[in-house]
């Protein structure tokens, strides 16, 4: 079992991605607060940054985690980086088989997948030359259970869940851990549409940097993240939650 400790935010040198509003800004404010040396704030767009985030003492980036030219140019302007946290997200809310749009699934495997799995191999290196450090991924509950009314942003998530495992493992040797945040329901743009009791950003985001520096792989973050994995513990097969119903049609506990 590994003892590889994550890295400690005072004095770190830390990027978020989708940092403009919600849990990426929640990060940039908990890590400034916590004595980061250095937070990058990593927006789509520079010339429209939100009046809260540019309250902060954060450095504003371009990076559109979906563009290989500025994950490259992020790289290398944040030479001194020893965290990344992979937070930029996209729900398109559109049904999986039953869709409206059928390219909305292959948008949502782009950021929630494909852009995480590409700032980690743009970081790694150097994170690893700085002496280690680590790298966080911002998931949701969607990513441990096959949650059908958010169609394809639930197999998304579960793929970086398992990005995360495995870049764990490969990263390990170089000082750098991965740990993955199962998120509930939070108060963000992206949870409008939710009724119900909703968590700060900022209990998400603190609650991130501790599992962070504990080094653990993996992070139930909330209420929701907590009773959710619990729930599906006690039965994998039908699921019901206040924001609707999860159903497994079939599990291996029901296959022996």
């Amino acid at each position: 079992m590994s003892t590889l400790r994550g890295a400690r935010v005072e004095d770190a040198t830390v990027v978020v991605t989708g940092a403009n509003r919600g849990i990426g800004l929640a990060f940039v404010t908990e890590a400034l607060e916590r004595g980061a040396r250095k937070v990058y704030a990593g927006v789509r767009d520079p010339q429209d940054v939100t009046p809260e985030l540019a309250a902060t003492a954060a450095e504003v980036i371009p990076f559109e985690v979906t563009d290989p030219e500025h994950v490259a140019a992020a790289a290398a302007r944040c030479g001194h980086a020893t965290v990344l946290v992979n937070n930029a997200g996209l729900h398109a809310q559109d049904r999986l088989v039953k869709c409206a749009d059928p390219d909305a699934a292959r948008r949502e495997m782009e950021v929630n997948y494909f852009a995480p799995l590409a700032a980690t191999r743009a970081f790694a290196p150097v994170i690893a030359a700085n002496g280690g450090g680590s790298i966080v991924n911002v998931l949701s509950v969607a990513a441990i259970a096959p949650t059908a009314f958010m169609g394809g942003y639930s197999p998304s998530k579960a793929a970086a869940l398992y990005l995360g495992g495995i870049a764990r493992a490969e990263l390990e040797p170089d000082g750098i851990t991965v740990t993955s945040l199962v998120v509930g329901s939070v108060d963000t743009r992206m949870a409008a549409h939710v009724d119900g009791h909703k968590e700060d950003p900022r209990d998400i985001a603190a609650a991130g940097l501790d599992a962070m520096q504990r080094g653990v792989w993996t992070a139930d973050t909330d209420r929701m993240a907590v009773e959710s994995r619990a729930r599906l513990a006690l039965d994998p097969v039908r699921y019901e939650r206040g924001l609707g119903k999860l159903l497994f049609v079939e599990s291996l506990s029901t296959k022996a």
